[in-house]
């Protein structure tokens, strides 16, 4: 989905994907924050970095709890009540629910999570967990068969084949584990999983299904998580056209498959699909692939996971109409110039997959009987995550994580909300830096990112009046890298000469989802070049990447001396 966020402090929109949905969110006028979508998520580029956060680690042990609630009466909806069935009630088991449910058993909350489909969510289910167990299997395969690789190696390998039951056996198979994985935790911790769809009929009270059953709780958690979306104009019958919900089962592996939006739903499929030997239509937009990504990054990622395989594509085109295959007729997509809306030509295709990102699941909350309306689906909440109402108010108790709020649509950006919602709850301030938070794409080889691109960070150099630098370092020159004989990747950090700060790391290469993380922990941490380029990493490993890329960088000001050495 194109998408991008207007506020008052923000003069334009900045694209997504594929479709563009504007809207503003009603926040205290104290607080403005600027609020942008990149790739994967939304920065806010108004945000000033922590110097320092402490670390938050949830520990898999907690006093054993009742499993036993009391039904409170639903009379004085209008009113909170005097006692509460629970300490923390959270709407929504996905991984946003389950993480924010763990840290709250360890602060010694009484706590219950309710759910109205699968524990899970989305991610577990519908999207992350499956999506990687199929790029495992393209992995594989590709390895297998690229000969020239293989005999750099010295290995000689028959062709390589696939059985497709047995590839979606081990995606529903491997859902299915971490489903359970997650259900046995929250039960061996006390945590009481209710059934049913939440409705909040008021402050601090929730309806459980469609029974009278109302449960009561000092602070409630919003989960809900998102859904595929997908435009006008676009008919899904689950089999021809299709989301990524549908694509997850891998029922057929279609001869040509066209796929709606290039951003990383999309490239992550074209990777499955084109290893299992489909070729790809990509239909996007604007006027480049993979907007969302850092440009350099997005160059050098076209190179190597598009140009050289199957993949054709049409940019500054939308799809204003798909229907699916029938009556022996194949998948037709009329695409339309995105700009002046003019017809201009009619695609015929065996199978049409809608990636043009995902919807937030808010409906049939009550979240009017709290006085909320949402923005485009979305649930406003302030940098806290607690819930602003119509009139710009706090509604207390309240508080909305995840894809629900639409600030970072990631699942691990909503367990680090939900985390940092039960620290408030439970007495300490905490506020979350989004910008400190990693984004990947599992395409091969990998895409990772966290922090701003190279034109958000000029663009706020501009406005606050210092400069920008870049220094890069490429894969061909790490050790581990060349003995894999994957040397094709680049990593690229974006930071300020003048104290050192790191503003954004974009890394393309083997294993670039693993690597990210030194980056974003040093963002979190508060942590100067100047300081992470003694840090000592074994050789030879792919971190030297890393390690290599901050060396490089030149700082003109050393602000923070390097620590007195322990003698040992």
């Amino acid at each position: 989905m194109q998408a991008s966020l207007s506020l008052p402090s923000l003069s334009h929109a900045v694209p997504r994907s594929n479709y563009v949905v504007q809207f503003a969110l009603p926040l205290p006028p104290s607080k403005p924050i600027n609020l942008r979508f990149c790739g994967l998520r939304r920065e806010a580029l108004g945000f000033s970095p922590l110097a320092h956060s402490d670390s938050h680690r949830v520990r898999l042990s907690a006093p054993s709890r009742s499993a036993t609630i009391s039904a409170s009466s639903s009379s004085g909806n209008g009113s909170p009540p005097k006692s509460f069935d629970y300490d923390l009630l959270i709407i929504g088991a996905g991984v946003g629910g389950h993480g924010a449910a763990l840290h709250a058993v360890e602060k010694g909350l009484k706590t219950a999570i309710v759910e109205g489909d699968v524990v899970g969510g989305t991610c577990v289910n519908r999207g992350c967990v499956p999506s990687k167990a199929l790029l495992a299997v393209s992995g594989r395969m590709r390895e297998l068969q690229n000969e020239h690789h293989l005999k750099a190696l010295g290995l000689q390998v028959s062709a390589a084949g696939y059985d497709r039951q047995g590839v979606a056996d081990h995606a529903n198979n491997l859902a299915t584990k971490i489903r359970n994985s997650l259900t046995n935790s929250m039960n061996s911790l006390g945590v009481d999983i209710l059934t049913g769809v939440g409705t909040i009929l008021g402050p601090q009270k929730v309806q459980i299904g469609s029974s009278d059953k109302v449960v009561t709780a000092k602070d409630i958690i919003i989960a809900t998580g998102s859904v595929p979306f997908v435009p006008k104009g676009v008919e899904v019958d689950g089999k021809t056209v299709i989301t990524s919900d549908h694509a997850l089962k891998l029922e057929f592996v279609p001869e040509w498959i066209a796929i709606v939006g290039s951003g990383y739903i999309g490239l992550e499929f074209s990777d499955v699909y084109t290893a299992l030997g489909s070729e790809v239509t990509f239909i996007e937009a604007l006027d480049q692939l993979m907007p969302g990504f850092d440009p350099e990054i997005g160059k050098l990622a076209q190179r190597v996971l598009i140009n050289p395989r199957k993949i054709d594509y049409q940019t500054g085109v939308f799809a204003s109409k798909i229907t699916p295959a029938k009556d022996g007729k194949p998948v037709t997509i009329e695409l339309i110039d995105a700009r002046t809306k003019e017809p201009k030509e009619t695609l015929e295709v065996d199978a049409a997959l809608i990636a043009t990102g995902r919807a937030p699941f808010t409906q049939g909350l009550g979240l009017e009987n709290v006085d909320v309306a949402t923005q485009r689906g979305f649930i406003p909440v302030d940098e806290r995550m607690r819930v602003i109402d119509a009139n710009g108010k706090l509604v207390p108790h309240l508080f909305c994580i995840g894809d629900a709020n639409g600030k970072m649509m990631l699942a691990h950006a909503a367990s680090a909300q939900g985390i940092s919602v039960v620290e408030q709850v439970t007495g300490r301030d905490h506020v979350l830096n989004h910008l400190s938070i990693p984004a990947a794409c599992f395409t091969h080889p990998e895409i990772s990112m966290v922090g701003l691109t190279e034109p958000q960070a000029r663009e706020k150099a501009e406005k606050e009046g210092f400069e920008v630098s870049i220094a890069k370092t490429s894969f061909k020159a790490n050790t581990k890298a060349l003995a894999e004989n994957e040397g094709e990747g680049l990593a690229k950090l974006i930071y300020r000469p003048d104290n050192g700060e790191i503003l954004g790391v974009h890394i393309f290469g083997l294993h670039a989802a693993d690597l990210i993380h030194e980056a974003s922990n040093a963002i979190a941490l508060g942590t100067r070049i100047q300081d992470i380029k003694f840090a000592v990493h074994a050789h030879p490993t792919l971190s030297e990447v890393l390690d290599e890329l901050f060396k490089s960088a030149k700082v003109a000001h050393v602000s923070s001396p390097v620590s007195e050495p322990v003698a040992v």
